[in-house]
């Protein structure tokens, strides 16, 4: 009986390894983690860098440029003086001249001009041309974070189809607190960029090992549909609390303080990991996936993937340049920059957790279609506000509108695989990462430039565009057709009506504990 006690937690942990439930919930952390750290330094590198470099540089030449004024004999700011002339006593302010009291005279107070609002702490920043340059600057340190995302993913997905999806995830999770810390002590502009590309790995690894392990497990087409909405729930809240929290962090505590909160829930998250996981484990997949090349061959999955890069590529535009924007006509403090995104985040948010359930039922071809045009408008209409409340419709619309696309485009990918190629998912889910990093790499890296050559209004205007012409390619995942030697897997099934199918591997359950495989080859 005593040695029975011992072996209840290890029991609990072996059935909580076996439940697919709990590897959701290291999904979700994991994406929440890495979308928090990409989002909270959007408000904090304009202003820092602003700080450090252009108003560093001008205080160190104020003592160089100013000159010591005349000396002048001070009187009291009132002080008073009897007139001779009617025996009365006036009281005079300012200072007196040593000539004029000689002379006996006093020269009266030059006239005070209409009164008027002294300038608020939150002025406009002076720098025009500062501020025009470091469009470009802060555009590509926030694109060097998706341009390594965009060359390290292929690997990852050959890595996740050889080893399984435990090791890459812990190794995304050890490179990111490296990323985080490297934040927190960050004084300038080269060590950032080295931190932001840090953290691209770390989030390649983490994003198609997860989504890739959650396809893996829930093979149920509407239930795949429903957990991604979650896990994409997950990239939602920490895109919606990473810009607020990093203004009001560095507005009142200090730049290093979001980023050591960040560095400290990633330590948490690995433990969650090694618990759940078992990253020492090697799982390989049983069945041979299909070559890269041969899935970026397939049309249908190249529609998929162009929405997903597009209509993120409108958010990464403003990332870099609505702040220095709001800065320049708004006038608007370090708080409100990063609380701009607010609306965009909430609404995403909604928007993930809301379509999962539903495009599974209006068609994810048409969810998809609706959303982009609707990012579309919603970016035409960005450069119309004229203060921080007039960004509420526009963002929010953006945000609720790109929910749309990637709670539908996700799910759409690993059933393309199912339907039209080998169910392996770790290829294809670094297909659909790499467009999402290539809107995230494009989208920085040349809308500075663009800003900088015609303006923040017409760089909207043209990603806006951009995606209302795209959204009609949407149509084609109406009913994309399966291949042959897929179509007598699939002969007993509705097309239209894609609810569940049969993969060519045997599946299993998702138990980690260390004797599944025993178990697997027992059943067989």
């Amino acid at each position: 009986m005593p040695t029975a006690a011992p072996r209840v937690p290890w029991c609990r942990l072996a059935a909580g390894r076996a439940s697919r439930r709990l590897v959701l919930v290291v999904v979700f952390v994991a994406l929440l983690l890495d979308n928090m750290l990409l989002t909270v330094v959007v408000p904090i590198v304009p202003t820092f860098l602003y700080i450090t470099e252009y108003e560093g540089a001008n205080r160190s030449l104020a003592p160089a440029q100013t000159e010591p004024a005349p000396p002048a004999l001070k009187a009291p700011p009132f002080s008073s003086m009897f007139s001779y002339f009617d025996n009365t006593t006036v009281t005079v302010s300012g200072s007196i001249s040593a000539t004029e009291l000689v002379n006996g005279t006093e020269s009266s107070p030059p006239p005070q001009p209409p009164a008027s609002s002294p300038p608020s702490p939150s002025s406009c920043p002076e720098g025009e041309e500062f501020l025009a340059k470091e469009n470009v600057r802060v555009g590509l340190l926030f694109a060097s974070k998706a341009l390594v995302q965009l060359v390290v993913n292929p690997s990852v997905g050959l890595l996740t189809n050889r080893i399984g999806y435990h090791i890459p995830m812990f190794i995304g999770f050890i490179i990111m607190f490296l990323s985080t810390v490297m934040f927190a002590f960050s004084g300038t502009y080269t060590l950032l960029f080295i931190a932001r590309a840090l953290q691209g790995i770390g989030s390649s690894f983490s994003s198609v090992a997860g989504l890739g392990m959650l396809a893996s497990v829930y093979t149920d087409d509407f239930e795949r549909g429903n957990v991604m909405g979650i896990a994409l729930g997950g990239l939602a809240l920490g895109v919606l609390i990473g810009a607020p929290f990093g203004s009001v962090m560095y507005e009142f505590v200090g730049k290093s303080s979001p980023f050591l909160v960040l560095a400290f829930l990633a330590l948490l998250d690995g433990a969650l990991q090694l618990c759940i996981l078992q990253p020492s484990k090697i799982s390989p997949e049983s069945t041979r996936g299909t070559p890269a090349f041969t899935l970026l061959r397939d049309p249908y999955i190249l529609v998929a993937a162009g929405a997903l890069c597009f209509s993120n590529m409108g958010v990464a535009m403003l990332e870099p340049t609505l702040p220095i924007w709001m800065m320049q006509t708004m006038c608007s403090p370090k708080w409100q920059l990063g609380t701009a995104f607010l609306p965009a985040s909430i609404s995403y948010l909604i928007g993930t957790n809301l379509f999962g359930i539903l495009a599974n039922k209006m068609g994810r071809w048409l969810c998809s279609l609706i959303g982009m045009a609707v990012v579309g408008i919603s970016l035409l209409c960005v450069p119309l506000a004229k203060n921080i409340y007039g960004l509420i419709g526009p963002n929010g619309g953006l945000g609720f509108a790109i929910g749309m696309v990637d709670s539908s485009m996700m799910p759409i990918m690993g059933y393309l695989v199912d339907l039209r190629h080998t169910s392996v998912y770790g290829t294809v889910y670094a297909i659909a990462d790499v467009a999402f990093c290539m809107g995230f790499a494009i989208g920085p890296s040349t809308g500075g430039a663009i800003v900088r050559a015609i303006g923040f209004p017409w760089l909207m205007v043209i990603i806006g565009v951009i995606n209302i012409a795209y959204a009609p390619l949407c149509w084609y995942l109406r009913n994309p057709p399966a291949k042959e030697e897929k179509i007598a897997i699939l002969s007993q099934e509705c097309p239209m009506q894609p609810k569940s199918y049969t993969t060519q591997k045997t599946l299993r359950d998702f138990p980690l504990a260390d004797d599944s495989d025993v178990e697997a080859e027992n059943a067989e």
